[in-house]
This record gives C-alpha cells, structure tokens and sequence, in this order.
C-alpha cells in the first residue's frame, strides 16, 4: 500500500538530545514479546541498512519505551532499561502520533486518514474516514487530497463558517482491550466544540458536544484521558465530565458525571510555599488530569522551574470524598503527597502498578510534554521521570545525540 509523507511540518521544537545511542531494527517474534535487533552505531536518525549486527533483544512486556519522533526519518524506541535506541522493522514516516495503549498507536497520514498501527509489527487497523462522521450539530467534509472542513449545521444562519483542518490540527485519544483486541478512538480539531468517537466495527465516528447541550459547568476541554470505555474531560471550569462510552443507543454514550457544587479548585498556597516558589522561581506551565487504576480523577500541576537543573515540577491533587456531601461547605482539593506503589505516565493520563524487574519506578511521574491535548504557545517536550518523594527528576542521557520533534512514553503489551 502507498504510503503518503508529510508536506507541513509539526509545531513541535526541534530538541537536540544525546551523545553514543546506537540505531537498532525491530523485527517481531512470533508467539513470544516482541524482538529487536540492533543495525548500526550513529549519531542521527538516518537508518544504516547495510550495517546490521546479530545482537537479539527481548524487551519484557509492560516495561516502559519512549517513541522518539522525527518528521525527516519516522520514529524510533528509545529502551531506557539498556540505553538504546531501535529501528522499528516497518517505515511510519508520514504519520503524526496521536496516541497510545499498549503497544497500538493511533495515527494520522498527510492525507487526514486514521489508522491504529502496531509498532512492532506491519499491522494496521483502518479507521473510518472523517467525513463519515454523524452528528447533530457538525458535519464534516473531505476538501481537496490534505484536508477536511467542518461547519455548525445551523438553520438559522445559512452562512455559517466553514474551517478547514490539516492533520497537525487533529488531537487524540486511543484504548485497546489486550485480552480481545477490541478499540476505542477519541478524537478532537484542536479547540473546537466536538468530539469524534469510534468503537470496535464502526464505520462512521458519532458526535459528543463539549458546548453545544452541555450543563454548563461541564462545557469546554482543557484535557482528557481515556480508560477503557470511560472518557474523563477536564472542562473549561474546572469540573470533570465523564461519559460512559459503551453504550449501545444511537449517541452511543451515556454521561455519568458526579454531582459537585464548585470546581476542582486547589488549595491555597501558604507564605511558606510561596516563597519557596519564588525562590526556586517556579512559573505555572500548565494544568492537566490524569486517572488513577481506582478511577479517582487527579489535577495534575506542572511547573516550570527556570534556573533548576530538574526544569519541572508537579503538584497532584484530588477531591475529598465528602465533597459529595452537601453538608460540605469546604470543597478545596486535597494534596496528593504519594502514589505509592503506582507510578503516573502522563502521556496516557493512567496510573499504573509499580515493577522495579520492568523498570517501572513506584511514586513517579513519566513525562514528555503536558500540553498533548491542549497545546500551549510556548510548547516545550522535556523528558524524564519525576519522583514525588524527593521532587527529583532523572534524565535519560542516552538521547541527546538525536533531533526529534516529539516523544510520547507507552507501555507495549
């Protein structure tokens, strides 16, 4: 099958990473965890086919990976349990990576087609076209080879605006089932007021408003995360809305929403952390949302710390249970100090079980950037894992010799 490339290139910086990575092929094996093998020792992305070695790796399945993303060459995997960098065996050059779950990536072409693609392997789910999109408020329609439009159908205004989208424009959300396979797809156009989602055997995507008949505390979206068939968006005023995504009706989804009188509001600093703040003049970057494996909803905070060699901070915070109460009159959110044995990837916006044999270290954040969904005008990729204990960040030193423009950490299956 022809396989389109990118003409427009990503608003994404350019980050010059690290010294000494060796460049590897992945190959698959079957009926066992995914084989890599490594081609060549060089400072950039350019694959090297001539050059292959018969070094064999089995990475454990669960153990956390790094897509490292450049447009020019397609992406590699980053493997920080041995420090380097493989090839994957097929070539993804040409697609934006949207998302994750397990080893499956939701992508998008040149072309404004969606796939899921296994990357450790030639498999490829083809998703519905856009324009086969069915709602009752936008519709949606294919304009020339690279682009799509969108317009509010609108009785009373003949004249409503029609806004054309590329594909760097599209936002995404992807959950795969392990045990059947079965999928969910969320997408979004970047800050407009709908959603499209897909299900296992759906040929067209159906319509969630996030303005349009929505209560309107739960309007708008800074943030989602996906976790099975639930979907968990952060709303313009701070409250959650969480939709059941399962459902069977013609909306094909339910809102489940837990009844709150005010937002998420975090706690008021005291003099003491705010002078500690200054001291290590720590600027607010951005404020996003991650679910715990209980379902508990965390607002994720995230700092910049601009003469600090860790660069970034995070403060998570969660709703006191007797909020619900309507006795409560105090409803300010409640700091979380500890994850545990969990650790945070929030990339995927989901919690997971600590596994030191995995390399998955307990009461750690794993982050890349934390404007995936939302972007910010200034957007910075910063990669590391961030331990809430000691407010200490590791850093993976085995990158800095690559250019990429994006990293997204999964977890392959």
């Amino acid at each position: 099958m022809e396989r389109s490339t990118l003409k427009r290139t990503s608003s994404f910086p350019d980050i010059e990473a690290v010294q000494g990575c060796s460049t590897l092929n992945l190959l698959p094996k079957a009926g066992s965890r995914s084989t890599l093998k490594r081609t060549s020792s060089i400072p950039d992305f350019e694959p090297v086919k001539s050059l292959r070695s018969t070094l064999i790796l089995q990475p454990k399945a669960g153990s956390p990976l790094l897509m490292l993303i450049a447009e020019e060459y397609g992406c590699r995997i980053y493997n920080p349990g041995d420090g380097r960098v493989y090839e994957p065996k097929s070539d993804f050059s040409g697609y934006r990576f949207l998302g994750s779950s397990g080893k499956w990536f939701l992508v998008v072409d040149s072309r404004m087609k969606l796939y899921i693609i296994d990357v450790f392997s030639e498999k490829r789910i083809d998703l519905p076209p856009l324009e086969s999109f069915k709602g009752s408020h936008f519709k949606i329609w294919r304009e020339g080879e690279e682009n799509v439009k969108h317009m509010l159908m609108d009785d009373e205004d003949p004249f409503c605006d029609e806004i054309p989208h590329a594909a760097e424009d599209l936002r995404g959300r992807l959950w795969v089932d392990d045990k059947n396979g079965n999928y969910v797809v969320v997408w979004q156009f970047e800050m407009y007021p709908f959603l499209g989602f897909c299900r296992t055997g759906d040929d067209h995507y159906r319509e969630i408003p996030t303005e349009l008949e929505v209560q309107r505390e739960l309007r708008g979206l800074n943030d989602m995360v996906l976790k099975g068939y639930n979907l968990y968006v952060y709303a313009t005023r701070e409250f959650i809305r969480h939709l059941d995504l399962s459902g069977q009706d013609e909306d094909g989804f339910k809102d489940v929403s837990e009844k709150h009188r005010l937002p998420m509001w975090r706690p008021s600093m005291t003099m003491k952390e705010r002078e500690r703040m200054k001291q290590r003049r720590s600027i607010p970057s951005n404020k996003g949302i991650a679910v715990t494996r209980a379902g508990q909803v965390l607002l994720v905070f995230t700092y910049d710390l601009g003469t600090s060699e860790s660069h970034r901070m995070f403060h998570l915070y969660k709703r006191d249970p007797k909020d619900l109460d309507p006795k409560t009159l105090d409803t300010r959110l409640l700091e979380v100090h500890s994850l545990g044995d969990e650790a945070l990837f929030y990339d995927l916006g989901i919690t997971v079980p600590a596994d030191h044999t995995l390399g998955i270290e307990p009461n750690s954040i794993y982050f890349t950037r934390d404007d995936r969904i939302c972007h910010n005008k200034l957007s910075c990729l910063d990669i590391g894992v961030f331990n809430l204990a000691t407010k200490t960040v590791k850093r993976f030193h085995g990158l800095s010799n690559f250019n990429f423009n994006d990293a997204q950490w999964f977890l392959p299956s």
